[in-house]
């Protein structure tokens, strides 16, 4: 799931097949969800299948044709027509046929259309969140792919595999919600617009405030995430400088072999004898990056 944002989120209890295929045919899915119905069948057009059949019968007659020449040993005629025959079967035959093309996208479109409908609320299209959803879903994501991508994950310094669990989990909980509050918001407006007398505003107030309250509870959702995200990236830039510190501790003894064998003064470098100190200083950093990181997914999780 690291190095993008997903536009279409489906639920991590769907079969792994079920999900690629929604994931990748985003643009079917919101033909659907705008009600778009597919009409065509799956039979393949007659005049194709009739064609096909006379163009096998002519290669057949052809060759038959040919194989009496030969016994005639009317060689040069013989050639002639077996090479003709030969290219009507690449260029006939053997062909990709444009009805085949046409069958296959439609089965696509079938295939991905009864998938929809039989996976209905299992899965997001970033096309049903509106303005205000928009942002939190990218925000969320974010956050995931930075400690998806993170060396500290792939290290196992954090808890990699319930990462990988919990927070596809996150992701879908958070554009599951704001999913519905989209759906929510644009039926409240649709209705609020149409102007409201004071009886019907006395209905409709604290109802837009249920939303406004549910769109905070995805906020504190996001930001919690976006924590555990900047624990996550301390971890990192601690474990970045401490891998690079010691590469560099494991040159020093050149180093030090340079300042005699020139005969510079060893103080020409002073910052030499400070790396041992820098590496201990960042290896307590990364540990208390890296506890921070599991103290926040452990408020995460809960």
């Amino acid at each position: 799931m690291a190095g993008r944002h997903a536009k279409v989120i489906t639920d991590p209890a769907l079969p792994d097949d079920v999900a690629a295929l929604l994931r990748d045919n985003r643009k079917l899915l919101a033909r659907v969800h705008a009600g778009w119905v597919p009409t065509h069948r799956g039979h393949r057009p007659m005049a194709g299948t009739m064609a096909r059949m006379a163009a096998s019968l002519t290669a057949v007659a052809a060759a038959v044709y040919g194989l009496t020449l030969f016994v005639a040993e009317q060689y040069t005629a013989f050639v002639v027509i077996m090479t003709g025959a030969a290219l009507l079967v690449v260029s006939v035959l053997l062909r990709p046929r444009p009805d085949a093309e046409v069958e296959r996208r439609h089965a696509l479109e079938r295939e991905v259309y009864d998938h929809a409908r039989g996976y209905a609320g299992r899965f997001v299209l970033r096309e049903q969140l509106d303005d205000a959803a928009r942002p939190l879903m990218s925000r969320a994501q974010a956050a995931i792919d930075q400690v998806m991508s993170s060396s500290v994950n792939a290290e196992g310094l954090l808890d990699d595999v319930r990462n990988g669990v919990m927070l596809p989990a996150q992701e879908w909980e958070i554009a599951r919600l704001l999913g519905k509050l989209s759906a929510l918001r644009a039926e409240h407006q649709e209705v609020v617009a149409e102007g409201v007398t004071p009886e019907v505003a006395a209905v409709a107030g604290p109802l837009a405030e249920a939303l406004d309250s549910s769109q905070r509870a995805v906020l504190a959702r996001v930001e919690a995430l976006e924590r555990y995200a900047g624990h996550v990236a301390d971890a990192e830039r601690a474990y970045r400088a401490r891998h690079q510190i010691e590469r560099l501790s494991a040159r020093l003894p050149r180093y030090e072999e340079l300042l005699a064998e020139s005969g510079a003064d060893g103080s020409a470098v002073p910052e030499l004898s400070r790396l041992s100190d820098d590496a201990d200083r960042l290896e307590q950093a990364l540990r208390n990056s890296v506890s921070s990181a599991h103290e926040a997914f452990r408020h995460l999780n809960g």
